[in-house]
C-alpha cells in the first residue's frame, strides 16, 4: 500500500529526498522526506518478510520500489537512504546463527587465564537458543606465524565454524596480533572479527563474548547487506547506504558488514531518532504505541539516554537505548471478570483474528458477548464480540473487540483525522453491549471506559516514573510525546494521570520510518584510562578518532557535534560523535514572530509571555528566562531562587530546556575566560571536591554538550577545540546548568 503526499515544491524544482525504511513485526514502512523542507513526499507499507529466503531484505526492497514508483520520486533525487532491520535480532531469538571458531591468545603469566576467559563453549543468545563455538588457543608469547594462524583457522573450519573470532588479553593495547590473524583470513576469505575491533574497553571474556556474537551474525547479515546493497544500486540510487545503529544513530553499509552487532536491538531507535530529529524533544519520555506493546525512552538536552547492552543475559561491549517495553497498547484486548475489567492486555486483537470495535460499520443490534482464549495455554476470559446471527453469512464481516483505541474513542481523547480515530457510534453500540453482560446501565459506559484506561495506564505510569527518575529527569520539565499508530489511544490519558503535557506526533503512524530517514551518522568510541581526571590528551585524541569515523561515513563536517562523557567510578572515557549528511536547512522556511517565541517560552515555563524575558542570543540561538526568579516546594521563603531557561534556535523551536542555570553570549575569543568565571562563580563544594556545572556551549547551529565532563580544565580543553576551526569574533553562548 503506497500513499503519494501532495509534493508542494515549486514546478520542474526536484527535491533532494531523503528514505526511511523501517522493519516492524508486521509491517515495513518506507517514507520519502524533502531534505530541504522535511515535509512528507510519500509513504508506503508492506508486509515484513520473515519468512522469505531472503529474509527482512525482501520487504525492505518492495517497500523501496513501491515508494518511488508511486511518489515519483527519480532515483537521483535520493541523497540518503536508510533503514532499520531486525534481522539480526531475528537471528538470535531463532538461532539462525553461524558455529563460530573462537582463537584465544595469551602470553606470560596470563595465559592460562586468558584461555579460561576465552573458552566460551555454547553461548545463549536468546531463551532456550544456543551458539555453537569451536576452540583454539594461541600462546603469544611470541608473535604467531601466518603459518600458525592458517592452520588454525583451516582447522577451525574443518569442525564447522562458518566464522572465526580471535580475541587476545591486552589486545586493546596491542592489536598487532588480532590483526594478524584478520589479514590471514581475509587472504583465505573467511568472516573474521577480533575483539579489539568491537570494543577498546578491558574485560576480556566480555569483549570475546561479543566478538563471537558479531562473528555467529555475519554470514546472515552480510547476505541481507548484499541484497539490499545490490537492489538499491539496480534502482539507480548512487547515495549512502546506511543501517540503523541500537544507539539511535545510523551506519554506513561497509560499517555493518564488520560490526552487524551494533544493529541488534535498534527496533525501537527508530522511534527515537524522528522524536529527536523529526520531533525536537528537548527534555521528555517517548512513547511509541503500537497494536501490541509500547516502547518508552528518556530524551534529554535533546539526547536519548544510553544504557550497556544484554544479550542472553549476558552483558556485552555495545551501547543501546535505554527503552523499556510494556505488554500494553492500541489494540490490547480486555480480559474480565462477573463483573468488571480484571486487565488490560497482554494480548491484542489480531493475536485473536478480532479487528477493533473503532473501526467497524456500526449495527443497532446487540452484540453477544464472548470469552476468549487468543492462544492455546491463555487463560478464557479475554473479551469477543459477535456480530448478529444474519452478518455471520458474509465472509468481509468478522468479530471484533473492544481495546484502549475504542475507549479513548469514546471519552474524547482522539484527535479528529488521527490514524486511531474511529466510529463513535459503533464504539458506543459495542461498550452497551459489554456493560449489558456486566449488568452495568448505559449511563456507566464512559465510567467503564474510564476504568478500561486507568488499567492500560496502571502499566505505563510506573515505567515512565522510573525512567524520570533513573534518569534524572525534572518533571517540571517532561512531556510525554506519542507516537506509532496507537499513540492516541494511550498517552493522553497517560499523561493526564501524571499531570503530565504531552504532544502526539505528526504522522504517528510512521514515526518510526521518518526516523530511519532523519536519523544522524552515529560512531561511539571508548577507552579505559588510569586516571580520568588527568586525560586531556585521549579525550581529545578520541574526540578528533570519532568526528573522522563520522566524516568518512559521509556526515557533513559542518554537522558533526561531539559528546564526551566520563564514568569517574570506572575511568571509562566514552566519546560520541554524530552528523547528518547533507540535510539542507529551508532558508524559506517560516520563523516565528517575537511574541510567538516568548508565547512558546512561556508555555514551557508554565507562565503568561509578560513574565518571559530574552537573556541572550546569537545568531542561531535565544536563550529566555523568567522575569523574576522562581521558588518551589513548601519551604519558598527559605530556598535559593532559581533561573529556569529556554533556549530556542532560530526558527523558534524549543531546543533545550535547563531547571536553573545561567547563560551568557561571548565571542569565540573570549569563551575561555567565560567558562572560568562561571566556574569560580557557581562551583559548589562537597565531600567529593569541587563540584562545576554542567556546560552546554552553542556555536553556529551546533549544541555541543560538554556535561559529561569532570573538570573545568576538560571543559577548557574540549570548548578550545571545538571552537579550534571557528573566526575568533564568532558569537558563542555558553550555558552553565547548576545541578
Amino acid at each position: 500500500m503506497v500513499e503519494k503526499v501532495k509534493n508542494e515544491s515549486a514546478a520542474g524544482d526536484l527535491p533532494a529526498v531523503r528514505v526511511g525504511i523501517d522493519v516492524g513485526g508486521t509491517f515495513t514502512h518506507a517514507v520519502a522526506i524533502d531534505g530541504t523542507t522535511r515535509k512528507i513526499l510519500g509513504k508506503a507499507k508492506v508486509p515484513t518478510s520473515h519468512r522469505a529466503k531472503e529474509g527482512v531484505a525482501r520487504g525492505i526492497v518492495d517497500a523501496l520500489h513501491g515508494l518511488l514508483q508511486e511518489a515519483d520520486i527519480k532515483p537521483e533525487q535520493v541523497n540518503f537512504i536508510a533503514h532499520s532491520t531486525t534481522q539480526a535480532t531475528n537471528a538470535l531469538l531463532e538461532g539462525d546463527l553461524a558455529k563460530v571458531g573462537i582463537i584465544g591468545m595469551g602470553a606470560g603469566l596470563n595465559k592460562a587465564l586468558a584461555e579460561h576467559s576465552t573458552r566460551l563453549g555454547k553461548i545463549e543468545v536468546a531463551p532456550g537458543c544456543f551458539m555453537d563455538t569451536c576452540y583454539r588457543f594461541i600462546a603469544t608469547d611470541k608473535p604467531p606465524s601466518d603459518e600458525l594462524l592458517e592452520k588454525t583457522i583451516k582447522d577451525l573450519i574443518a569442525e564447522g565454524a562458518g566464522a572465526i573470532a580471535c580475541s587476545e588479553a591486552f589486545a586493546v593495547d596491542g592489536p598487532e596480533n588480532e590483526q594478524r590473524a584478520a589479514q590471514v583470513a581475509s587472504r583465505l576469505g573467511v568472516l573474521f572479527t577480533a575483539g579489539s575491533e568491537v570494543s577498546q574497553l578491558y574485560g576480556l571474556k566480555v569483549r570475546t563474548r561479543t566478538a563471537v556474537i558479531n562473528a555467529g551474525i555475519l554470514p546472515k547479515m552480510i547476505e541481507s547487506a548484499n541484497l539490499t546493497e545490490e537492489s538499491v544500486r539496480g534502482s539507480g540510487i548512487t547515495a549512502p547506504i546506511m543501517i540503523m545503529r541500537s544507539d539511535g544513530g545510523v551506519m554506513d553499509i561497509d560499517a555493518m558488514r564488520k560490526r552487524p552487532i551494533l544493529s541488534i536491538l535498534s527496533g525501537p531507535a527508530a522511534g527515537v531518532a524522528a522524536a529527536m530529529m523529526f520531533l525536537r524533544i528537548s527534555d521528555g519520555v517517548f512513547v511509541e504505541v503500537g497494536g501490541t506493546s509500547t516502547d518508552m525512552s528518556a530524551i534529554a538536552n535533546g539526547r536519548a539516554l544510553i544504557r550497556s547492552a544484554e544479550i542472553g543475559g549476558h552483558r556485552v561491549y555495545m551501547r543501546t537505548l535505554d527503552v523499556r517495553t510494556v505488554g500494553v497498547a492500541g489494540g490490547s484486548m480486555l480480559r474480565l471478570t462477573g463483573s468488571g475489567v480484571k486487565d488490560v492486555g497482554p494480548r491484542s486483537a489480531h493475536i485473536a483474528g478480532l479487528k477493533y470495535a473503532s473501526f467497524e460499520a456500526p449495527d443497532p443490534r446487540p452484540y453477544t458477548v464472548k470469552l476468549v482464549r487468543p492462544l492455546a495455554k491463555d487463560p478464557e476470559d479475554y473479551l469477543a464480540l459477535l456480530r448478529p446471527q444474519s452478518e455471520a453469512t458474509d465472509p468481509a464481516a468478522s468479530d471484533f473487540t473492544i481495546t484502549p483505541t475504542c475507549a479513548s474513542n469514546l471519552l474524547g481523547l482522539v484527535p479528529a483525522g488521527d490514524c486511531a480515530s474511529g466510529n463513535v457510534e459503533t464504539i458506543g453500540e459495542a461498550f452497551k453491549s459489554l456493560a449489558a453482560h456486566l449488568h452495568k446501565d448505559n449511563l456507566q459506559i464512559r465510567d467503564l471506559a474510564t476504568e478500561i484506561m486507568k488499567s492500560a495506564a496502571k502499566k505505563c505510569v510506573p515505567v515512565i516514573r522510573a525512567l524520570i527518575a533513573d534518569h534524572k529527569l525534572d518533571p517540571e520539565l517532561t512531556k510525554l510525546v506519542g507516537g506509532g499508530g496507537g499513540a492516541a489511544a494511550i498517552v493522553p490519558f497517560v499523561a493526564h494521570e501524571m499531570g503530565l503535557n504531552f504532544a502526539l506526533a505528526e504522522h504517528a503512524d510512521v514515526i518510526s520510518a521518518i526516523g530511519v530517514a532523519m536519523a544522524l551518522i552515529r560512531e561511539t568510541v571508548e577507552r579505559q584510562v588510569a586516571n580520568a581526571g588527568q586525560a586531556n590528551e585521549t579525550i581529545l585524541a578520541m574526540r578528533q578518532e570519532v568526528f573522522e569515523a563520522v566524516h568518512r561515513m559521509g556526515a557533513d563536517p559542518l554537522t558533526i557535534e561531539v559528546h564526551v562523557e566520563i564514568d569517574s567510578k570506572t575511568n571509562i572515557i566514552r566519546a560520541t560523535a554524530s552528523g547528518s549528511s547533507k540535510f539542507y536547512e529551508d532558508s524559506a522556511a517560516l520563523s516565528l514572530s517575537e511574541a510567538e517565541r516568548l508565547k512558546v517560552v512561556a508555555d514551557s515555563l508554565r507562565t503568561e509571555p509578560a513574565h518571559v524575558k530574552l537573556l541572550c542570543r546569537s545568531r542561531t540561538f535565544e536563550v529566555y528566562g523568567l522575569d523574576g526568579a522562581r521558588r518551589s516546594g513548601k519551604f519558598k521563603l527559605f530556598q535559593a531562587a532559581r533561573k529556569p531557561l529556554r533556549i530556542l534556535d532560530a526558527k523558534g523551536v524549543l531546543r533545550l530546556q535547563a531547571r536553573d542555570g545561567v547563560a551568557e553570549v561571548a565571542t569565540a575569543a573570549a569563551v575561555d575566560a567565560l567558562i572560568l568565571r562561571f566556574c569560580e562563580e557557581h562551583a559548589t563544594w562537597g565531600d567529593a571536591g569541587k563540584t562545576i556545572p554542567s556546560f552546554i556551549m552553542l556555536v553556529q547551529g551546533k549544541i555541543i554538550d560538554l556535561s559529561g565532563l569532570l573538570d573545568e580544565g576538560q571543559v577548557r580543553a574540549l570548548a578550545a577545540a571545538e571552537l579550534k576551526e571557528q573566526s575568533a569574533d564568532v558569537q558563542v553562548i555558553i550555558v552553565a546548568k547548576f545541578n
